[in-house]
């Protein structure tokens, strides 16, 4: 978006550009007429298709390089490229011309120039001499064709200090049109300052070390809690060449500011130690600590005396928190602690003091929730950008980025021309040629704009930059040293930069903010779905002797499910979600009931144990085993028909829980078991086993009684009649007498091996 932001007077009012173009048109005329035989072929009717690009728009023309980016007076400008014929005939007679001029007035001007695709008589450069004219037989139709111009700066035409036009055409014939005619063209800019000026814009430029989340909730039970990884590809981006080893190497050299997600940081760390990567249904070892270590010590070397901001752990999704996650219980809580831990984990891995101050939502949009959510977690500064902080006042410059714009908050609203100017695909020369030129031409364009009133500038590029992206910054940078009409500033500083008086500081309405943005953000039911691990987790942790090995890794996936870098990747947010949610229950499941068989019990009272198990590596206590019956004839400890237990049980055990019972009569009482924590939330699964009461009565007992007497009768008739018998055989002089028929006998049987009835009986 064109912004109100050039001299008034300095950009022609439409109807004084319309003047001068229709002026240009007729003076050139003349000209055209003796160049051209015929007049030049125009565009195919809308209701017929071109089948193939005709006019100027014949020959692809790319500009890869162009060096020095911000020539002086006694340097050599060479411009190297690509043309490619896309037209269907051979293009014969071919000239490859440079073209300069005329200056460009102001940043809108700018912007009209490069939005230019076809050759424009009187508004595009013009040629610098047939002597720097590269000549091409032929160019045949669908083959590229490299050139490079040579030719001394001084030769250029160059006058006032500015922004001048730079283009390279090329002209020839086809049989079709047997005359000369431009058949390609390509525009860049040359920025000229033949000589340092005292008018210079501080300029603060934004250096983003921020990556998707690769670490999830689980850990090893070892005792340093080997993380593990959802996948590898951190180490691939971490290696030399990758997009943050780049990321590093190149802001090393550069006057930046750090922006830096302590998440990145605490993972780049755990992967230097042991950890381990998912690979299908197991884990393997990971094996990169080498590059982690290295990148981690590269960096800390970078940052010890630059600025660096840390933003909330994860980089949480403002927008999403404030759209669709504040009114979930518990939401602003999460974004408060990812802003708490942030500046502890930056010092203990960087041993830096980060500034944990600032707030950056997502391309800079903002509104009033977002502000609200932003400040709620402790930041006084949002990073905002101009597409979404409009100006109202109509200036006729660039204003300063700090706004106040209530209750002790500052917007740092970015420009957004320079900010967008690398999202595109830098991956190929001529793409980064004209945004590294584009972006020079509008810091000098800005700069002249008002050079009495110095200014302070921010520019927030791509959140996470591609390796070539960075590439590409890293070279508009480099084109700005020396100081000519920029000097670097870090975002602390632009912060406290006194406002500009006429700038806008009214923060845009919900319905401002951009419908694509808010098509991409977290849904609200991701938000509950952290609300439920989140409860899931506080009833865990309340149980255990050791909760931080539990509570650091969970509450850590927790910000992670928040993070910014999910937008577009809805699937893969819902299924991170869901594998911290699923490793949770799969802990809880560890300290469970063991399932019981059904209890009988003979007597008026007796002990019924209940086994509970621990499977996880730590003990557990703080809990509470319950018994109820659905009987009130069976009471536990003479209280009624429920009691109530302590639970403590060591890692890796179990402990029966045992439970006084009483009843007055016979017959069967359904028992519930259930785990509680201690404030009363139910803990797992109950179980349920089935009492029979079994009462031996009076009549029994009389009977019982008197079977035992007749066998204490007969035993000692037995014995009286065996004395006799013994004691008229030793009176007959024989010591062995026949065996008596009244010799006792066992009257038990061998003790069986089988496995008893179902059921347990507990006795007295």
């Amino acid at each position: 978006m064109a912004e109100a932001a050039d001299f008034q007077g300095t950009r022609p009012s439409p109807a004084r550009r319309w003047l001068r173009r229709t002026a240009s048109a007729v003076l050139g005329a003349p000209l055209l007429a003796g160049l051209l035989a015929v007049p030049a072929a125009g565009a195919a009717p809308a209701t017929e298709p071109a089948k193939a690009p005709t006019g100027s728009r014949t020959v692809d023309v790319s500009l890869n390089t162009l060096s020095p980016s911000v020539p002086t007076e006694d340097d050599t400008l060479t411009v190297s490229g690509t043309l490619t014929n896309k037209g269907k005939e051979t293009i014969s007679s071919a000239e490859v011309d440079l073209r300069v001029g005329p200056r460009l007035s102001g940043r809108g001007e700018v912007d009209d120039a490069a939005k230019r695709s076809t050759y424009v008589p009187g508004a595009d450069p013009v040629t610098v001499g047939d002597k720097y004219t590269l000549k091409f037989p032929k160019l045949a139709k669908g083959i590229a064709q490299d050139f490079t111009l040579t030719v001394p700066v001084d030769k250029l035409g160059l006058d006032d200090p500015g922004v001048y036009q730079l283009g390279v055409s090329v002209s020839g014939r086809t049989t079709t049109t047997p005359y000369e005619q431009v058949l390609g063209i390509e525009r860049s800019f040359l920025p000229w300052q033949p000589e340092a000026s005292d008018s210079r814009t501080k300029l603060t430029f934004l250096w983003p070390l921020i990556a998707s989340p690769h670490v999830t909730a689980e850990t090893r039970s070892d005792e340093q809690q080997t993380p593990v990884f959802t996948n590898d590809d951190l180490a691939e981006e971490l290696a030399p060449g990758g997009r943050l080893e780049q990321l590093v190497s190149l802001g090393s050299r550069l006057p930046v500011t750090w922006v830096v997600d302590p998440d990145l940081l605490a993972s780049v760390a755990a992967m230097a130690g042991k950890y381990e990567v998912e690979s299908g249904d197991t884990t393997v070892p990971g094996k990169n600590q080498a590059v982690a270590r290295q990148w981690l010590s590269a960096l800390e070397k970078v940052v010890e005396d630059g600025k660096v901001i840390a933003l909330p752990f994860a980089d949480p999704d403002l927008a999403s928190i404030a759209h669709r996650g504040k009114n979930v219980s518990g939401t602003l809580s999460h974004l408060q602690n990812a802003s708490a831990v942030a500046a502890t984990t930056v010092e203990t891995i960087l041993h830096v003091k980060p500034s944990t101050d600032f707030a950056w939502p997502v391309n800079g949009a903002v509104d009033s929730s977002i502000v609200d959510v932003a400040t709620s977690a402790g930041a006084h500064n949002v990073i905002a950008r101009s597409d979404s902080f409009r100006e109202t006042s109509d200036l006729p410059y660039t204003p300063t980025a700090a706004r106040p714009i209530g209750g002790g908050t500052t917007a740092i609203v970015a420009d957004a021309r320079l900010s967008t100017l690398f999202d595109g695909d830098m991956s190929r020369a001529g793409s980064a040629t004209r945004a590294v030129q584009k972006f020079l031409a509008q810091t000098l364009a800005l700069t002249e704009q008002a050079p009495d009133n110095e200014r302070s500038i921010v520019v927030a590029p791509p959140r996470m930059p591609t390796a070539a992206q960075a590439q590409t910054m890293a070279r508009a940078l480099e084109g700005l040293a020396g100081n000519r009409w920029t000097q670097p500033s870090d975002l602390t500083a632009a912060a406290e930069v006194k406002p500009d008086p006429r700038a806008t500081t009214k923060v845009p309405r919900a319905s401002a903010y951009p419908k694509k943005l808010r098509a991409q953000e977290l849904p609200t039911q991701a938000f509950q779905d952290i609300r439920t691990t989140q409860g899931s987790l506080d009833s865990f942790e309340t149980i255990l002797t050791q909760p931080e090995r539990v509570v650091t890794p969970f509450g850590n996936a927790v910000n992670r499910s928040m993070s910014t870098s999910w937008r577009g990747r809805s699937l893969e947010a819902q299924q991170y979600r869901d594998a911290v949610r699923d490793y949770l229950q799969s802990l809880t499941s560890e300290v469970q009931l063991i399932e019981k068989s059904d209890v009988t019990l003979s007597g008026r009272s007796a002990t019924i144990p209940v086994t509970v198990q621990n499977k996880l590596v730590q003990g557990v206590d703080r809990l509470v085993l319950q018994l109820t019956s659905d009987n009130i004839r069976l009471k536990f400890n003479d209280d009624g028909s429920m009691a109530e237990l302590p639970v403590s049980i060591a890692g890796g055990h179990s402990q029966s829980v045992k439970f006084d019972t009483a009843t007055s009569a016979n017959g069967r009482a359904q028992v519930t078991a259930r785990l509680y924590t201690e404030d009363g939330t139910q803990y797992g699964e109950e179980m349920t086993f089935t009492v029979k009461v079994s009462e031996v009565t009076p009549t029994v007992l009389l009977v019982i009684a008197g079977g035992l007497l007749l066998l204490v009768l007969a035993g000692i008739r037995m014995y009286s009649h065996r004395k006799r018998a013994v004691a008229s055989d030793t009176a007959d002089g024989n010591g062995d007498g026949p065996e008596q028929p009244s010799d006792p006998t066992p009257d038990t049987g061998p003790e069986s091996g089988a496995p008893s009835g179902t059921g347990e009986k507990v006795d007295r």
